[in-house]
């Protein structure tokens, strides 16, 4: 699971770089439960299959959701608009399309379109109850953070 996880860091380094001239500090990553109720206001899901199955998940506060739509679209956003919603679910679409690539020499994978989980205290369902999900927590701008969190499953060929 944790040479799965690279291309998911690496796509995050880039895409936050690249679109909002933001460089992230990457924390340690760790095994999450299923049941784990998150401490984010929203979170973006992108579900995954093919030769694999699970999903990755980007969650986050409120305020940096608005920072990072109001960077991207240079207008002020000043609550969960629309845009805001679309701005989070690109950005985790092009994580997870550039970690696609990554991932081409064990999975070919098909990515779904972004879902987008918004109120306090939400739970996740994951494709099932003994997915093993890596979170992988990141700072950014000083003192706001996210969580990438990946659950990655090989399917069994009949």
């Amino acid at each position: 699971m944790e040479q799965h996880i690279k291309p998911f860091i690496g796509a995050c380094l880039n895409v936050f770089k690249e679109f909002l001239g933001a460089d992230l500090k990457v924390g340690r990553p760790y095994f999450s439960e299923t049941s784990a109720v998150n401490e984010w206001d929203l979170s973006a899901v992108i579900g995954l299959t093919g030769d694999a199955r699970g999903a990755v998940v980007m969650s986050m506060k409120k305020n940096l959701a608005l920072r990072i739509t109001n960077i991207l679209t240079g207008t002020e956003h000043a609550s969960l608009d629309d845009d805001v919603v679309d701005a989070i679910g690109e950005v985790l679409n092009i994580i997870a399309g550039n970690a696609k690539k990554g991932l081409e020499e064990s999975f070919r994978l098909v990515i779904s379109l972004p879902a987008i989980v918004e109120g306090g205290e939400h739970a996740i369902r994951w494709p099932n109850s003994q997915a093993r999900i890596m979170r992988i927590p990141f700072d950014i701008f000083d003192h706001d953070s996210f969580n990438l969190s990946v659950a990655l499953e090989a399917v069994k060929k009949p």
